[in-house]
């Protein structure tokens, strides 16, 4: 009780450019680097609990739809919806995302999520899996569509200059940091998969714990040095904390710092930003962007005659007990692509699903009718009324839009 540790935060939109406006609707990154005495710890997420996937060989795809058409370079909302639509897992998360809570009003008003499942292992050995959630203590506000259309014109950077304004004035942001906790022997018998990012648990299952509080004191010095420069990588974590057999975050796990060597070089860590507050001890030596004394005269071997160094061993972590056949599974497996969705949809009061549907109507209106038909046939199974809703507001949209909705492929 009491501790303090330092943190980084790199709030981002997903979808956009350098340079684009922040009131776009699309996910939020919420990233947030922990100066550990152990070590970084780096939780990487989004200001949603679920993700569109949950193969993470389908990642580069799906990027790709939210990104510039290869032809036209422009955003295109059939590539968006085509994918969606071939792929029902995503429903969940796109039924937020057109949302209210799909357009934030700025960083400060909107709850962040390590969306994956990952695990803490206890002074016993035992294991548990945990899910973060970052509360905002502001409350929640998110932006009309209108205002947003408005200050993407006015204000490209009103989201960012929402949060450097607070915090110079020091009105800091604040978050309650919450947990749920699965003693790993529930996971073999919950009643949906516990790895499966598309999914929440149940907080009457696990109800969110209270464990501290993310305060943001202190703006960069330097934007370069310290937002485009820093590296989150899933991969760091610190002695007690560990990873879950989620197949998307088994691909981060990897995919994240081999970014990073790409994009800072193999030293990236050395960067003042990246680099952990507790002495480091390692045999690393050379490459690109080496910053420090390189080990100077040492022996850069272990174990070796010449040092005293000693191996910890405070960072295993237990094995898992699995059974079964080793192989590429189909991702599909699972066919509960509906429930969640549904459930979400019926907590919303009416005004939040006209909002909702007025919202999918109006970024579909363009799409190809039988990618239309193909995505609305999801909403139905999900709730009738919610794919109801969507079915009739495409039939008044397009009747009264001059441009001819292709019919064919």
């Amino acid at each position: 009780m009491g501790k303090k540790t330092p943190v980084f935060i790199r709030f981002s939109t997903v979808g956009g450019e350098a340079g684009s406006a922040d009131t776009e609707r699309d996910p939020r990154g919420w990233s947030i680097k922990f100066y550990t005495e152990q070590g970084v710890w780096d939780l990487v997420g989004n200001n949603t609990p679920v993700f569109f996937l949950r193969d993470p060989s389908k990642f580069p795809d799906f990027i790709h739809t939210q990104k510039r058409h290869p032809r036209t370079h422009l955003k295109d909302a059939t590539m968006q919806w085509d994918f969606w639509s071939l792929h029902p897992e995503s429903l969940h998360q796109v039924t937020i995302l057109f949302s209210d809570r799909g357009i934030p009003d700025g960083y400060r008003y909107m709850d962040g999520f390590g969306s994956h499942t990952f695990s803490m292992v206890n002074a016993r050995g035992e294991r548990f899996f945990v899910k973060y959630h970052f509360k905002t203590k502001q409350g929640i506000r998110n932006l009309a569509p209108e205002k947003a259309l408005e200050l993407a014109g006015t204000d490209p950077d009103y989201a960012q200059r929402d949060l450097f304004e607070a915090i110079a004035r020091g009105d800091f942001p604040r978050w309650s940091l919450e947990i749920q906790i699965m003693p790993e022997a529930d996971a073999l018998t919950y009643k949906h998969n516990p790895f499966d990012v598309t999914k929440v648990w149940s907080q009457k299952d696990y109800p969110r714990i209270v464990v501290g509080e993310v305060v943001l004191n202190r703006n960069p010095d330097n934007y370069f040095a310290d937002v485009e420069q820093a590296a989150f990588a899933p991969s760091a974590v610190v002695p007690g904390l560990g990873f879950s057999p989620d197949r998307m975050l088994q691909g981060r796990l990897f995919s994240y710092a081999d970014a990073h060597r790409y994009r800072l070089g193999v030293n990236y860590h050395q960067i003042p930003v990246n680099k952990p507050t507790s002495a480091v001890h390692h045999y690393h030596r050379d490459g690109a962007g080496r910053t420090d004394g390189n080990g100077g005269f040492g022996h850069n071997y272990h174990p070796n005659s010449f040092d005293d160094v000693q191996e910890l061993n405070d960072g295993h972590l237990p094995p898992y007990a699995l059974t079964g056949n080793m192989g590429r599974h189909n991702h599909r497996g699972d066919e509960d692509y509906y429930s969640q969705a549904g459930d979400l949809y019926r907590l919303m009061n009416e005004q939040q699903k006209a909002l909702l549907v007025n919202n999918i109507v109006g970024a579909m209106r363009s799409v190809p009718e039988f990618i239309q038909k193909r995505q609305v046939e999801h909403f139905k199974k999900a709730d009738k009324d919610y794919g109801a809703r969507v079915e009739k507001g495409l039939a008044q949209a397009v009747a009264g839009d001059p441009r001819q909705v292709p019919v064919t492929k």
